[in-house]
């Protein structure tokens, strides 16, 4: 693990943990604290816009949230988005796919560094362990990373946002094929990774996790249509998943313009998503924090001196009487 630490820790902070560059930034709420075990969400962002770990903290920074947020870069995968030509070519859905699956499997031991870098709790098993539950966060294949580690149940995790979520990248292929007049030229063996991350048939897994789920869709999505989020949602629900929700934003499929790479302020969709995102952690994470009690000195009364009071008549002393003795 290395990282740059400012002493400012309203700022973001930038290092790299199990070889995966991240931007995390501090819990700043100041209307409500943490009330329970998860202290650190991790989100990813996808092959479009935003495109890396910074775009994405920049986009939808989730400030209100009393947890740290880390975004974490996604390793390589396919050249150009996934709605593009490009994923009709098997280098591009295998790229994909490598690219999901190591994010997953490097999971436990990025979460282990980023526990130590940032100070948190090791939990129940140790240094070196993912260590207390988390919740997960991603954007498009990002957010295929976070469903996937769900269903592997690699790490714990209390609750998960995901954000137009490749559901399914067969049927990003079609609906690019019918747009494009082209058919894909996948191999055998890309055709197999591609069934094989189909969220879709992992619902069941997904569910038995007991994890709570919100899936935020775009209506103007051309690359995961609106209508295979919800349906994912009815799966979850149907497979027994304790709690999950769907909601639908008007907007496309990318948070951000192109190229996507860079720290920006966010645009209209993004702060839509960022709300969003925002009201279910803190609805799940956080509770009101208690307010000091009143600084209020103690009332002293002066009241005045009681006057003295004179001898009510007949309470006079009477004399002590005296025996005389006549001699």
């Amino acid at each position: 693990m290395s990282g740059d630490h400012p002493h400012d820790l309203s700022l973001p902070l930038y290092g790299t943990a199990a070889g995966v560059a991240y931007v995390a930034l501090p819990p700043t709420a100041v209307d409500v604290v943490a009330s329970g075990p998860t202290r650190l969400i991790v989100a990813w962002p996808g092959f479009d816009p935003p495109r890396t770990a910074g775009a994405l903290a920049a986009a939808v920074p989730m400030t209100g949230v009393p947890a740290w947020r880390v975004f974490l870069d996604l390793p390589g995968g396919p050249s150009g988005g996934l709605g593009s030509g490009a994923i009709l070519e098997s280098e591009a859905i295998e790229g994909y796919g490598a690219a999901v699956e190591r994010a997953v499997e490097s999971l436990p031991a990025v979460v282990a560094e980023l526990r130590d870098a940032l100070g948190l709790p090791d939990g129940a098993d140790g240094p070196g362990s993912p260590g207390g539950p988390l919740g997960l966060a991603g954007f498009s294949a990002g957010a295929a990373v976070a469903l996937l580690a769900l269903a592997r149940n690699v790490v714990p995790v209390t609750t998960a946002a995901l954000v137009a979520p490749v559901i399914a990248p067969s049927r990003v292929a079609r609906a690019v094929e019918k747009r494009a007049a082209r058919e894909r030229t996948w191999s055998e063996q890309a055709r197999a990774l591609a069934d094989r991350l189909d969220l879709g048939a992992l619902a069941p897994d997904i569910a038995a996790r007991e994890t709570a789920l919100l899936l935020v869709a775009g209506a103007k999505d051309r690359v995961v249509p609106p209508g295979e989020v919800t349906a994912l949602c009815d799966r979850l629900r149907e497979a027994g998943a304790p709690a999950a929700e769907s909601v639908t934003l008007r907007m496309g499929h990318a948070l951000t313009p192109e190229p996507g790479t860079e720290a920006l302020p966010p645009i209209t969709e993004a702060v839509r998503v960022d709300g969003v995102l925002t009201d279910w952690f803190r609805d799940r994470l956080a509770e009101p924090r208690p307010r000091p009690p009143a600084d209020v000195p103690p009332i002293r009364l002066r009241l005045p001196e009681p006057p003295a009071s004179a001898p009510v008549p007949g309470d006079e002393p009477k004399p002590r009487a005296t025996a005389v003795h006549p001699n």
